[in-house]
């Protein structure tokens, strides 16, 4: 492999579909890579292992440029001089936390001691996952979406016991491969689950209550919700719309619909202090009166964009069949 970084030795621990995307993310970025399978079985795991093998080098892009990154993929005696090696530990194996313990005790008796420990966990805090190793300043999580080797975004959520040098060192390598990192705390549902589970709760309420079908709710997400919040983050879209709107609509839906919808504190906060976003320049962002008409432009250039390249496709008709609505009791 020609190097233009310095190196970095990843491992993979844990060989199911979130390891190997991982694992499939690397090879794609020309970054060697080793994909440990752990599981502990009598069975013998070596077809497993190749099938795994085949899978991850069958999905890499055809537009993926020609390099010599490597893929090991190993069983878990073979995994313990990789480990040694290894920089950057992903551990990647089923959200069960004896399985976690089990695994990560094992790992944290391999790697080397300044090597970083990331879980892929979107079930378990950080700080319960630092508990597991010896060295919680090693530890944190590094919440992967699938599928890992194309969604751009990595949560990486921190403790207060993890050495800040180590959430640097894992962002920069996600950034090496082309991932977009953020960095949380240690919050359940980390930031897009804890979103998502919101929007898809009430979706499935509308359709309990008979307010839309699920082919119109899913429709107006992808050709409205969804588009814009691609260009305009949410707490950027309340500023760019005003706080008082929401301040205002959250009063309105909490009175019809009940307290899932009351405004936290601080959209109040924001409405008295006059940070209502861009006609205060001021909001959750600061904003330049001189440099606002540009930075306006410049979104509206994005949605203008993006309509173009999705337009036909939003407007196509939806190709699932909807489930049959109950009869009325």
């Amino acid at each position: 492999m020609t190097e233009t970084h310095e190196h970095v030795d990843v491992v993979v621990v844990g060989a199911g579909r979130m390891g190997q995307g991982i694992a499939r993310a690397f090879l794609a970025a020309g970054m060697d890579v080793v994909l440990a399978d752990v599981k502990e079985t009598d069975e013998d795991r070596t077809p497993y292992r190749k099938t795994a093998e085949r899978r991850i080098l069958d999905g890499l892009r055809t537009d993926t440029p020609t390099r010599t990154a490597c893929l090991v993929v190993c069983d878990r005696e073979s995994a313990r001089a990789r480990l040694a090696e290894a920089d950057v530990v992903f551990e990647a194996v089923p959200e069960v936390v004896e399985i976690k313990q089990s695994v990560l005790s094992w790992v944290d008796a391999h790697v080397a001691d300044d090597a970083v420990i990331a879980s892929t966990t979107s079930t378990f805090l950080v700080t319960e996952i630092a508990e597991l190793v010896a060295d919680p300043s090693r530890v944190l999580n590094a919440h992967w979406l699938n599928p890992a080797d194309l969604m751009p975004l990595v949560e990486v959520s921190r403790s207060d016991r993890t050495d800040p040098a180590h959430v640097e060192r894992t962002t920069q390598l996600l950034r090496r491969i082309g991932k977009i990192p953020v960095v949380c705390g240690p919050a359940a549902g980390y930031i897009v689950p804890r979103l998502q589970a919101l929007v898809m709760n009430e979706a499935a309420r509308m359709v309990e209550e008979g307010v839309a079908t699920a082919t119109d709710i899913d429709l107006a997400v992808r050709a409205g919700l969804g588009t814009r919040f691609s260009v305009l983050g949410p707490l950027e879209f309340i500023d760019w719309g005003g706080g008082d709107i929401l301040y205002y609509a959250s009063r309105y839906l909490t009175a019809q619909l009940g307290d899932r919808f009351r405004a936290p504190a601080v959209v109040e906060e924001n409405m008295t202090t006059r940070r209502r976003g861009l006609q205060d320049h001021d909001g959750f962002y600061a904003y330049d009166p001189e440099t606002v008409a540009a930075y306006q432009a410049g979104r509206i250039r994005e949605f203008e964009e993006l309509l173009r390249l999705r337009g036909p496709e939003l407007r196509a008709d939806p190709v699932l069949t909807e489930r049959p609505a109950p009869p009325e009791k």
